[in-house]
């Protein structure tokens, strides 16, 4: 007797369904077919195991088990359940009419309990786009999908809850996941908690608290604004990494569209924390500087997971001591920088995952750090030179803005009066981000630094007196095509902070003093 399960494989984030074809015939074994990886394979143990412990007999015929498409590489433990829903419902021990209307995945343990497994996000998306009824998921990966109006899912503890769905012989609701069940005693409309992708709200710096350094927190504000990429260059103590976290604290929370694509992303990861709410902070990712390359782009030899610069997708990816990355590592950024997606390729697969982060980076003007602080620099210009080169200029160039951030001055740091919360600059930057979604809806893209050089043109037209402004600039400061159109996306946000329509030459002004490692007579290098 032939079954046929359903259940997926995640690619990228993206989810394409797998069917598993059990047929019990005459003959001797059981045999696994469909390019399976170790993990699939050691599964028909498991659930020969499981099956038994449970009471269910495994049939002493041939018994045939095919994942489809054959061509495709199936990996992990997800196909468990859906393996062994087929051999009951192919060997007739339970009449199961409701094994074609579900995407089913999930692992089992040897009592026969089900056991989370990553993707559950995708899965449920591609569900709800093919038609099925629903899906039945582990509890803990099937909590991930509360708050996005995908597809019906059932959240199962054990391989009798399965079996009790697919008889639809007893009302399973119970079974059907809601808020009350994943969050008890939350409120589903606040911030979320746990994940792992972002600071708590006493972690995070506020503006207010850090005094002088008036300059640089402008500069943060329009990087926010846009999403656009920042390098702050200066010695140990000026505040760096201070100022790098409170950005966090100036984002607007994410809209129903960003948090699905962030959190597809950690739910592919596995770093999608069961019992943790709808994720709506932006991820702040600060990864150390020894960091792998494998670690910050993504891959893996086995299965490929995404990397830190998709970890922090629609957020915040924090680099420090960014000149001591080995540089052949950072110049792995150069696509993504600029393409907002990052492709891993391997010798049989190709896969690929959005990686449209906001960066900022921190690092010493040399390699003693203190050059620009009065007369404390024992370098010379030969190894300034030297440090710095690893800021290659096709790096620079995607880099927005360049700050120079100096040690505050002892009178401004004692008895200084308050500065400007948090909350303050968080809601002009909000302003700007509302007029750049509407600005941008329906194409993907939700910031000016995303815009595409079409784009550009369409939403940064320069009147006549701009233009000779720009003209100069570019012969100035020997400028690429791509710094000039990071300047316009640049004055574009600028202008989006002020409320004005058209760009005007104040913006284009501010927005060309921030290319400051371009300038031929910067005295950092």
């Amino acid at each position: 007797m032939l079954i046929n399960i359903f259940s997926a494989k995640c690619i990228g984030i993206d989810a394409v369904p797998v069917t598993v074809e059990v047929d019990i015939t005459s003959g001797l074994g059981i045999h696994l077919v469909g390019l399976a990886d170790a993990a699939v394979k050691e599964s028909l143990l498991r659930t020969v195991t499981a099956l038994q412990s449970l009471g269910f007999r495994i049939p002493g015929k041939k018994i045939v088990i095919n994942l489809a498409p054959a061509d495709l590489h199936k990996k992990g433990s997800g196909y468990d359940l859906p393996i062994a829903v087929g051999i009951v419902a192919a060997s007739g021990q339970r009449d199961l009419p409701g094994t074609g209307k579900y995407i089913i995945m999930g692992e089992l343990g040897l009592d026969g309990s089900v056991r989370n497994v990553p993707g559950a996000l995708p899965i449920t998306e591609m569900a709800r786009n093919k038609g099925f009824k629903g899906c039945i998921l582990p509890y803990g990966s099937a909590c991930e999908t509360f708050g996005y109006g995908l597809a019906k899912v059932y959240g199962v503890r054990t391989f009798t809850d399965v079996l009790s769905i697919l008889e639809e012989k007893e009302d399973c609701s119970a079974l059907e996941i809601t808020g009350a069940d994943c969050f008890p005693g939350s409120c589903l409309s606040g911030r979320p908690y746990g994940h792992g992708v972002s600071s708590t709200a006493d972690e995070i710096p506020d503006f207010s608290a850090i005094y002088g350094q008036e300059g640089a927190k402008r500069g943060l504000e329009i990087a926010a604004a846009g999403g656009h990429n920042v390098m702050m260059i200066g010695p140990p103590g000026a505040g760096k990494s201070t100022l790098a976290k409170a950005v966090a604290g100036i984002l607007p929370p994410m809209d129903t569209e960003e948090a699905l694509q962030t959190s597809k992303i950690y739910s592919v990861a596995g770093k999608y924390m069961a019992g943790s709410q709808l994720i709506r902070q932006r991820p702040f990712r600060s990864p150390y500087h020894n960091i792998s390359a494998a670690s910050l782009i993504g891959g893996g030899s086995d299965i490929i997971v995404p990397g830190e610069i998709s970890l922090a997708h629609n957020g915040v990816l924090f680099l420090d001591e960014f000149c001591e990355i080995p540089k052949r590592i950072l110049e792995s950024m150069r696509g993504p920088l600029e393409d907002r997606k990052v492709t891993i390729s391997r010798l049989k697969t190709k896969i690929s995952f959005p990686a449209s982060f906001m960066l900022v980076a921190a690092t010493n003007p040399c390699p003693c750090g203190y050059y620009g602080d009065g007369d404390r620099c024992t370098c010379t210009p030969a190894r300034r030179a030297a440090y710095l080169s690893k800021l290659s200029g096709p790096v620079m160039d995607r880099i927005d803005i360049h700050l120079w951030i100096r040690p505050v001055e002892t009178g401004k740091l004692i008895g200084a009066c308050r500065a400007e919360p948090s909350r303050d600059v968080a809601a002009r930057v909000a302003d700007a981000r509302a007029i750049q979604k509407k600005r941008f809806a329906g194409t993907g893209i939700f910031t000016n630094a995303g815009m595409s050089g079409r784009m550009v043109t369409d939403f940064c037209p320069l009147p006549p007196s701009c233009r000779d402004f720009m003209e100069k600039t570019i012969e100035n400061l020997g400028l690429s095509a791509r710094a000039y159109h990071r300047i316009l996306k640049l004055a574009r946000t600028i202008a989006d902070l002020d409320g004005t329509e058209e760009i005007k030459m104040e913006h284009l002004m501010e927005a060309s003093r921030y290319r400051l490692l371009d300038r031929k007579d910067s005295d950092i290098i």
